[in-house]
């Protein structure tokens, strides 16, 4: 099958890295591996372009030009990854109008709360006219599909559980042995965590883990800290750990993610609250590598972690459990263990794109037939 894809977020091969990057360019892996042709439409991102009116003449010609190109050779439907209020598909549903083929969008988000404010009411009206628009729609959140369904029929809207390849995040005792020793850690419990250091909610997140890793030190708990990422704030964060954590912080700077696992492999458990956070592949990744979790359990965590399973979660207002959870699994070995080989195996059962993309497959070689 010819399929259209377009990135609105940010295209294949944007050199920032995020969560939503990884999820879309590994969908369009999946969809090349099962035979698929893809154009690849645009690069043209969408992040708040309804208040940069020196791009609407942009838009207007993506559309006009992407028309052009595509009715030469007419695929099949149009793909979109990613359409919410910060970011709208305005590409999609008029190309898609125009060459009289099926739309399509994996990861829609609604949010009724953005129309009430005025910067965020025209993403929020932009996006509703994508989503209308679209004959089929999956989500990877149970959250984004309960809302989704204030406006996309059921039997429009799939969801699809987040995942990753459990292949390539596999515990390397080697490479944890060499990691252990470039950090001069021994047998001393290391917490990991690991964001991009951008100003907002990754900031935010890491604050509150040295703050609390910090507290956790000034109580006499013996451990250290390793932060993976690198960013706009790495001065500010780098200050934090001294005020908070001196001498118990270490850095890693930011790490390619086909050598994340070694990573993981070093460390004892994994902590990063998520603040705000849509999914968090880090979750997925740190449990696949054997990796006990602490988070919060108001955004994407609760996706992929599973309550005193395969992790400790804690409401967002209580930094108090927060920490606590972290003491308990540093101070529980045997718990760790046992938390991080059924986070192993949670990963392989529910999180395995492998396992869940076949279905999104089998959806799309549907959509023009059942036009």
């Amino acid at each position: 099958m010819h399929i259209a894809f377009y990135m609105s977020l940010k295209p294949p091969g944007h050199s920032k890295p995020s969560g939503d990057l990884i999820i879309g360019t590994e969908l369009l892996d999946f969809l090349k591996r099962q035979g698929h042709t893809i154009t690849l439409v645009s690069k043209l991102r969408m992040s708040w372009i309804y208040w940069k009116p020196w791009k609407w003449p942009l838009v207007v010609w993506e559309i006009l030009k992407n028309v052009t190109l595509l009715r030469k050779s007419p695929p099949h439907i149009w793909l979109t990854y990613h359409t919410y209020y910060k970011a709208p598909d305005l590409l999609g549903p008029f190309c898609t109008y125009f060459l009289g083929i099926p739309y399509v969008i994996f990861q829609g988000i609604y949010s009724t709360k953005r129309r009430r404010k005025v910067k965020t009411r025209p993403g929020f009206i932009l996006n509703r006219l994508a989503l209308l628009s679209a004959e089929i729609v999956f989500t990877n959140k149970k959250r984004d599909e309960i809302n989704l369904k204030r406006i996309v029929p059921g039997k429009r809207l799939y969801y699809v559980k987040p995942g990753i390849d459990p292949r390539e995040f596999v515990f390397d005792i080697k490479a944890r042995q060499k990691q252990r020793s470039a950090w001069k850690i021994g047998d001393t419990p290391v917490v990991l965590t690991a964001a991009m250091f951008r100003p907002g909610v990754k900031t935010e997140g890491l604050a509150l883990v040295i703050k609390s890793c910090g507290r956790l030190l000034n109580e006499g708990l013996d451990f250290k800290l390793v932060i993976a990422g690198d960013g706009a704030n790495h001065d500010f964060i780098e200050n934090l750990a001294r005020l908070h954590a001196p001498g118990a912080v270490l850095f890693s700077g930011q790490i390619r993610r086909r050598e994340m696992n070694r990573f993981y492999s070093g460390g004892d458990l994994f902590v990063f609250p998520g603040v705000q956070e849509g999914l968090g592949m880090v979750y997925l990744e740190a449990q696949s590598c054997g990796l006990p979790v602490a988070a919060f359990n108001g955004w994407g965590a609760r996706e992929a972690v599973v309550h005193e399973k395969t992790g400790l979660l804690s409401d967002p207002d209580d930094l108090q459990a927060f920490r606590n959870n972290i003491l308990f699994l540093i101070k529980n070995e045997g718990l760790r263990k046992k938390m991080g080989a059924a986070g192993r195996q949670h990963i392989i059962k529910n999180h395995d794109t492998l396992k869940n993309y076949p279905m999104v497959n089998a959806v799309l070689l549907n959509v023009p037939k059942n036009r």
